[in-house]
């Protein structure tokens, strides 16, 4: 037999004009990217460690950047730069810093370029000085469990779909923000009826321990009209997380859900970037146009976490024991929440403020009444009387119900609100039987609704109720 052909590969035929032109155009684009500065890339050395502060000499490094810390016998430690003072970098490790030494090497992050290559149309190219953390967003979290790192820690591993993303955002202009005009079906009939929220509403779920705030947060993510659930785990109990998955999202709910955990022993910065990842996370898909359901146990425990750093710093305590700094990192992260500009999408965040010692009057929590869109105040007394939700609806209140609830709405809300407050304030005379039927018409009124109103208001954790049967269900038990 003959012996086949042999092939040989050949370079394409390419007009010399066109070869020149490219070649010219690959040179120039050197010349350009050879002429932007290149700034050296310095090394510290760590010279002292108290406590959770590490401190370095010989960096020049704005607050936010990342380092790492590499020891002589010890693994690279992550590190982020909280503050400064002279010559000195003040960092806060993101893990165990045992077998760090005096001496160790504080390498920063490298600054991220984009190098030139032949036939490359992206020109100019520019250096970017953006030298903070970059986390993993995308479609690939749906369904995931990451820690505050973006590192899976549910079974399948790896994600795909995902693209690093810088973990701060620049603010939404307030003007350019819509309007929040749009109701929310949260499935909670307490909430849907005398608290009506609005689509891109910030609120808070103040309750002082063991009331029911995270079963009250499973009911909504398993119940509210959303696209995408964010649920941010930040300083809670490390058993929480599984449970919270697999008894309160369950398998469909945990479809169309993303949960970043940053349990109680994880250091205080990791705790902090816990927080900003899961509202970067929840920025990125309401960016894409989606409406998503922000989750975070708890806005408390991120306070506690930015006090942990401050003080550690050397900021000074001033309310109770919170430096100012704490204050102003509270509002930072809730206006990230909200609604986009015209046709993107919108975030509706609940927020869990933990009362200490069931006080209204916390910090923590008189300056998240400040800031937020409503607050929804769970009860102690209620439920230890086995009402559930403990949702005290007199003390609550959601600051856009008239803006997205109709007239007729409105007015029953209030009502009911109104007969719910004579009944409590009677509760110890009618008790005490100092109180005779017929002497006032409206008392009579809110004692003979006060069973129907408080059965309205309770819901098993397993029961969704919708939103419009919610509301006919209302206007039915006033017309009683």
């Amino acid at each position: 037999m003959k012996p086949p052909a042999s092939t040989h590969w050949q370079w394409p035929t390419v007009d010399a004009g066109v070869r020149d032109d490219r070649w010219a155009r690959f040179l120039g684009d050197l010349k350009t990217f050879a002429s932007l500065p290149q700034p050296l890339q310095t090394e510290g050395t760590l010279v002292r460690v108290t406590g959770l502060v590490l401190e370095a000499t010989g960096l020049r490094l704005p607050v936010g950047s990342v380092c790492d810390v590499i020891g002589t016998d010890a693994q690279p430690v992550q590190a982020e730069v909280v503050g400064f003072h002279g010559d000195r970098c003040f960092l806060m490790p993101t893990g165990e810093i045992i077998g760090l030494a005096s001496g160790a090497r504080v390498v920063p992050r490298p600054v991220p370029q984009l190098a030139p290559r032949f036939g490359h149309e992206n020109r100019p190219w520019r250096r970017s000085e953006d030298r903070g953390l970059h986390l993993p967003m995308g479609e690939g979290l749906l369904g995931r469990v990451v820690d505050a790192h973006g590192r899976p820690l549910d079974p399948p591993g790896a994600m795909a779909d995902v693209r690093q993303e810088p973990l701060v955002r620049r603010p939404i202009n307030a003007m350019d923000r819509d309007p929040v005009r749009e109701p929310l079906d949260t499935g909670v009939r307490a909430i849907d009826t005398l608290l009506t929220v609005g689509r891109g509403q910030r609120l808070g779920l103040f309750a002082g321990t063991g009331v029911g705030k995270s079963v009250l947060l499973g009911m909504m993510a398993r119940y509210t009209a959303a696209d995408v659930i964010v649920v941010g785990l930040i300083g809670e109990r490390g058993r929480e997380v599984k449970e919270f998955i697999e008894d309160i999202l369950g398998t469909e709910g945990r479809q169309r859900s993303v949960v970043v955990a940053a349990p109680a022993d994880a250091p205080p910065l990791v705790r902090l970037q816990g927080a900003y990842y899961a509202t970067a996370i929840a920025e990125h898909f309401r960016d894409r146009g989606r409406h998503v359901l922000l989750l975070m146990d708890s806005l408390t425990r991120f306070a506690m976490a930015q006090r942990e750093i401050a003080l550690a710093i050397g900021e000074p305590p001033a309310t109770k024991g919170y430096p100012p700094s704490v204050f102003a990192r509270l509002p930072a992260l809730v206006e990230r929440s909200g609604n986009g500009t015209r046709g993107q999408g919108s975030i509706t965040a609940f927020y869990t403020v933990l009362t200490e010692g069931d006080d209204p009057q916390d910090p923590i929590a008189d300056a998240a009444r400040g800031i937020l869109d409503g607050h929804v105040v769970l009860a102690r007394e209620l439920a230890e009387a086995g009402h559930y939700p403990a949702i005290d609806v007199e003390r609550s209140i959601s600051r856009v119900m008239t803006a997205v609830a109709s007239r007729e709405h409105v007015v029953a809300a209030r009502l009911a609100r109104k007969l719910l407050a004579r009944a409590s304030q009677a509760r110890d005379l009618v008790q005490l039987g100092a109180y005779a039927p017929g002497h006032d018409a409206e008392l009579d009124l809110a004692l003979r609704l006060q069973p129907r109103l408080a059965a309205l208001l309770q819901q098993d954790m397993s029961e969704g109720a919708a939103a419009a049967d919610s509301v006919r269900r209302l206007l039915q038990t006033l017309a009683a």
